[in-house]
């Protein structure tokens, strides 16, 4: 049976609250949003706080998200920041393959050779980015290793919870507890255009998640709706209205572009025509939805593909200017996860790699699951945890859409009181990059709690 095995927590903690921790999409380095005010950046490698990045916001520093061409492939790093203040910062690092120091040691920060220091450990390296704004003059040269803070958006009413960047366009959505949801487009030189104010959520918005394959925005909310959102000729609209959850809507994110039309790892040519069947389905539908909630659940939604309807030969006609009737998109909840936790589940990540998906909550526990065909076994032998029972629909009203017989979630693995007595916020999957890794593909669950500290797990197969 699988278990949780803690491998670290980064140095040094801090001593304010932390909200979430986001990995960068191709560098060893991870980000985490602080109450007091800033952002810290840890090394994945050396496990040690790398820098911090400070003086941009006048309040806790809620969520951070990276642009996702982030590295060195594109000579920079970009990392947007969402700050109870209600503005958000972006703030850029040139990035290069690092020159090769002393003792042939790597000197370029956050590349892929970081290495540590001639102590064993990285120098806590905090300045305010702040001071060559508005027309300030750097006292010296502008250090390429250094953040600079490109740019505040401003608009929100109130604290902004969540911001993401689009992987398939140059767009930035940020949501707050105002009720909206914006959406800004990078132009050049640091300038960003609000191109929609989306104001159709009842409640404060706690989150915003992109497709990875196309130009499609979710959001949840306090009034216990997730909204789908697209453009819509020349204007953002809600294109589809997700009901299920009777609470908070914590976190929603997309299924990983690698991994949608897949369950499991068992080989496709091992499979029943009735199991091929559903990946040909899952894959003409797109990337799944996943969501978590004051409710205690946490769903998956499918998108359901509309059928090409030929019209007659001869009999075509002009398309309504006053109505896009493919506009719109159906939505069905495919399933309810096994119950595992005890308070609100606040965050859920899935796995790009693996496919499986972790949950932290209210509770403190960390809690893995995975799809498997029914009836599949791990490679142990054994079956999923007894307790741990597929739901396949649910019995709260809310539309399904069930996998029948085919394929069932499972919990692997759990363990309780991650962060002692203390609530976690926020838990992600991350590329293992320290000296115990194994192969490429390894994985880490990192997690955020109220403690102020960030945490490092294994899952011991």
């Amino acid at each position: 049976m699988p278990s949780i095995q803690p491998l670290c927590t980064l140095t040094p903690p801090s001593a304010s609250r932390l909200w979430s921790s986001h990995p960068h999409p191709t560098l060893p380095l991870i980000a985490t949003a602080s109450s007091d005010k800033t952002v810290r950046l840890y090394s994945l490698t050396s496990l040690n706080l790398e820098s911090t990045i400070t003086g941009g916001h006048k309040r806790s520093i809620r969520s951070c998200a990276w642009k996702p061409s982030s590295g060195v492939k594109s000579g920079e790093s970009v990392l947007a920041t969402g700050s109870f203040d209600a503005s958000c910062g972006v703030w850029r690092r040139w990035e290069t393959k690092g020159g090769i120091g002393e003792g042939g040691k790597s000197v370029g920060k956050g590349t892929e050779w970081e290495v540590l220091g001639e102590e064993g450990q990285q120098d806590e390296d905090e300045r305010d980015f702040t001071r060559g704004l508005a027309g300030g003059a750097e006292e010296e040269d502008e250090d390429e290793d250094e953040w600079r803070f490109a740019v505040i958006l401003d608009g929100h009413d109130s604290e902004i919870k969540s911001l993401a960047f689009s992987p398939t366009a140059p767009l930035l959505a940020t949501c707050s507890r105002d009720k909206s949801v914006w959406i800004w487009e990078e132009l050049e030189d640091d300038n960003f255009e609000t191109v929609a104010v989306l104001q159709e959520h009842d409640g404060d918005v706690k989150c915003v998640a992109w497709s990875p394959v196309e130009e499609l925005l979710v959001s949840g909310s306090y009034d216990n709706a997730i909204r789908v959102w697209r453009e819509d000729v020349d204007d953002w609209a809600c294109c589809g209205l997700l009901e299920g959850h009777k609470g908070t809507v914590w976190w929603v994110e997309f299924e990983g572009a690698d991994r949608f039309g897949k369950v499991g790892t068992r080989a496709s040519d091992s499979l029943s025509p009735e199991q091929q069947d559903l990946l040909e389905a899952r894959t003409k539908a797109g990337p799944r939805i996943i969501s978590c909630s004051d409710d205690l659940t946490i769903r998956i939604w499918k998108r359901v593909p509309k059928e090409v309807k030929e019209q007659p030969t001869g009999q075509g006609k002009m398309p309504s200017i006053w109505k896009n009737r493919d506009f719109e998109e159906e939505w069905v909840q495919e399933c309810v996860l096994p119950k595992a936790h005890e308070r609100a589940v606040y965050a859920v990540s899935w796995s790009r790699k693996t496919g499986r998906v972790v949950s932290t909550g209210s509770d403190g526990k960390v809690v893995v699951y995975e799809e498997r065909w029914r009836g599949q076994v791990d490679g142990n032998g054994d079956s999923a945890m007894a307790d741990a029972t597929v739901v396949a629909g649910s019995a709260d009203g809310a539309k399904n859409d069930s996998t029948g017989s085919l394929a069932e979630w499972v919990v692997i693995a759990e363990v309780e009181n991650a962060h002692d007595v203390f609530e976690v916020n926020h838990v992600v999957w991350a590329p293992r990059a320290d000296k115990g890794k194994a192969s490429d593909d390894e994985e880490v669950m990192v997690t955020t709690g109220d403690d102020g500290e960030v945490k490092v797990w294994l899952l011991n197969d």
